[in-house]
């Protein structure tokens, strides 16, 4: 979701923000746009690298306890937590059962719009239709997701598999390193400018934040910036848990992912996956009253 056209704009916002709030609060240049897919669902399959044939998560699904299972319906990945799927557990009480893709949506219905003005999805994009929007504890923008294969460089993220990438990200780990796209669900935010400054929201590197797409929800955190004008991005990892094709140039969603950034939710270490998914499943069930 980058293209050069707007690294200039970018990096003009993120040198303002940082000299607002010091270096240690914005990096000093904001990841480039990629331009949009221009192939359709069916060619990009075929054009996937032979590192992400059909690859799924590393790890086991946080929302499902060690040995259960759940019939999941045709064409959903097994293990995707879905409301269908979440219904199926009769063994779990409703109260204990994860929060649901439906739940959280009916919380963002209607738009309190707090962006001056409102986001382009991609850098081609005729015009702007994306606000941010906020309730008491959240704020939230109903967009696409382009594919951030930036920060570490692995077998499917680097210049090969991406001619916009780039070894750094806004944010880094614990121990100072670039994040690693390919196996961190992150989301990228716009960098601060006059149309929004996500600081001021109560967000910041490592804030948790809900991502849903076709019924399913996933836990990510921020983990990088974007060109000031654009909004709509996740990383590698997190359109592998959303079932979401992740190659960098002809992956991505066209629409129907909603973001909810949870107000002051930074996690520490910023790379911790197991952190991400119990902070923000503890934050979603305050989110819709449970």
């Amino acid at each position: 979701m980058r293209t050069r056209t707007f690294a200039l704009t970018a990096v003009s916002s993120a040198v303002c923000g940082a000299a607002l709030l010091g270096p240690a609060a914005l990096p000093a240049t904001a990841t480039p746009h990629r331009p949009a897919p221009d192939t359709s669902p069916g060619e990009r399959a075929g054009r996937l690298p032979d590192a992400w044939a059909g690859g799924g998560r590393a790890d086991p699904d946080p929302g499902v306890p060690a040995g259960a299972t759940a019939d999941a319906p045709a064409g959903v990945t097994a293990g995707v937590r879905t409301d269908a799927t979440v219904g199926a557990r009769a063994d779990v009480p409703a109260e204990d059962a994860p929060v649901t893709a439906g739940e959280l949506l009916a919380e963002v219905r209607s738009c309190r719009q707090i962006s001056r003005g409102k986001y382009r999805t991609d850098a081609g994009s005729a015009k702007a239709t994306v606000p941010v929007c906020a309730t008491g504890d959240a704020v939230f923008w109903k967009a696409d997701m382009d594919i951030d294969c930036d920060g570490r460089r692995t077998k499917v993220c680097n210049k090969k598999t991406d001619p916009y990438f780039q070894p750094q990200t806004a944010f880094t780990s614990s121990r100072g390193k670039p994040l690693d796209s390919a196996a961190l669900p992150f989301v990228v935010v716009p960098a601060p400018s006059r149309t929004w400054d996500y600081r001021k929201s109560g967000l910041t590197g490592g804030s948790v934040v809900a991502v849903i797409y076709e019924g399913r929800v996933r836990y990510a955190v921020i983990g990088d910036t974007g060109p000031a004008g654009i909004i709509g991005e996740g990383s590698y990892a997190l359109a592998e848990e959303l079932s979401i094709d992740p190659h960098p140039t002809t992956g991505g969603a066209a629409s129907g992912v909603t973001y909810i950034a949870f107000k002051d939710s930074r996690i520490s270490p910023i790379e911790s996956r197991a952190r991400a998914e119990s902070r923000g499943e503890e934050l979603a069930r305050a989110f819709v009253g449970r």
